[in-house]
């Protein structure tokens, strides 16, 4: 067991060479990943629901830039700690509306592309038609940005509460 967790140390030590920086070098191909966010500001699915969502799925695939991110909004938005702690086990935890229980159940199905009926029945009992739109473009949005970071990595620990509002800003500024 010692010999383990000392490869696991050493593997996590090494540092990744640098590459290419997306904020900068691809702000014309985030134009579109950007304007999916400032559509989902004016969305009916209330925006704790869209952070827990987010968070949930940046665990899902491990991207720990996004985990950062999602943690600080949530906390800024008035999320408690205990409620982001559980969501790994979120249908053991009893933290969660039913509606949130619907949202990370469609979360998981559309991010392992497998929805079962009975996964859409659910949601729907509890979403819109617009609603239940509105939340899978927000997991497809979340995916999209996970694999982007996965692949040109940021520095986890350095996103500040509201840095992507002024990347979107000078997206926008750039058309």
């Amino acid at each position: 067991m010692i010999g383990f967790k000392q490869e696991f140390l050493t593997i996590k030590n090494i540092e990744m060479k640098q590459r290419l920086n997306i904020q900068e070098q691809g702000q014309k191909a985030l134009r579109t990943l950007y304007g999916i966010g400032a559509y989902m500001k004016d969305s009916p699915v209330e925006r704790q629901l869209r952070e827990l969502i987010n968070f949930r799925v940046s665990q899902i695939n491990a991207c720990a830039y996004c985990l950062d991110m999602h943690y600080k909004d949530a906390r800024a938005n008035g999320e408690s700690e205990q409620r982001l702690y559980g969501l790994s086990a979120w249908r053991e935890s009893p933290y969660y509306t039913e509606r949130e229980r619907a949202a990370l159940a469609w979360a998981e199905a559309v991010t392992k592309c497998e929805v079962p009926d009975e996964v859409y029945e659910e949601a729907k009992e509890y979403f819109s038609d617009q609603e239940l739109i509105d939340l899978t473009l927000e997991v497809t949005a979340i995916n999209t940005w996970n694999r982007i970071n996965i692949a040109f990595p940021n520095v986890p620990g350095s996103y500040q509460v509201g840095d992507y509002r002024i990347a979107e800003k000078k997206s926008a500024l750039a058309i």
